[in-house]
């Protein structure tokens, strides 16, 4: 009999497959990107039916196979039901678990990405800033951590507190990075600055950010 991986991470995507089942990419901290098999979990009685879902974080319970992994079972840490209640503020999440998979890879170590989804969603929930400068500040760090942002040696035109907001948000620890506020003038550097590197970096559209773009 196989023994069972144990693995923490989030639900980025849950698709349907054939009749019962669904297809999880689940971003791990031990593994990376995973794509794992929910056999059953479309079914009313199903032990994985509020599992197999987008934003879960969760301790998951996995068999290897050949190509991929099936679901055994989990030990949810957090479900976030309330986000489907923050409009627009679930399509950024969905926006976060996109641009998450973008950057995510298999065999990978992903803590800090992990966490970063997870602070960033509180960060909506919460309301501890305004959804565009979350969204702002998730994509600079998300860059930071994989090696696509480096902040300017100097401000050079920036206003003074944009450019140490850029600063602040690549350098400090992952809790600290949603609580603060700035100026018009201010965020409106910060964003040209994040924006500018970002399509610079991601080389494909993400269709959740057109969603956002037609409800905001």
């Amino acid at each position: 009999m196989r023994e069972t991986i144990d693995v923490s991470g989030v639900v980025l995507y849950a698709q349907p497959i054939g009749e019962f089942d669904k297809r999880l990419v689940i971003l791990t901290r031990e593994l990376g990107k995973i794509t794992v098999f929910a056999h059953g979990a479309r079914r009313q009685n199903s032990a994985f039916l509020a599992i197999a879902n987008p934003f879960v974080f969760a301790t998951f319970h996995i068999l290897e196979g050949k190509n991929s992994y099936s679901l055994a079972g989990a030990d949810v840490v957090e479900y976030f039901t309330d986000l489907s209640m923050k409009q627009p503020g679930v399509w950024y999440g969905f926006y976060f678990m996109e641009l998450a998979s973008y950057y995510g890879r298999e065999g990978i170590e992903s803590s800090n990405m992990v966490n970063l989804i997870y602070l960033a969603l509180k960060a909506i929930l919460h309301e501890l800033m305004p959804l565009s400068l979350i969204r702002r500040v998730y994509e600079l760090r998300m860059m930071v951590e994989n090696g696509d942002f480096a902040v300017p040696d100097s401000p050079n035109g920036m206003d003074q507190s944009a450019w140490y907001a850029l600063w602040f948000c690549a350098s400090q620890p992952l809790p600290k990075i949603f609580a603060f506020r700035l100026t018009d003038e201010a965020e409106a550097d910060f964003t040209r600055a994040v924006k500018k590197q970002l399509k610079r970096c991601v080389d494909r559209p993400m269709k959740s950010l057109q969603v956002i773009e037609e409800v905001t």
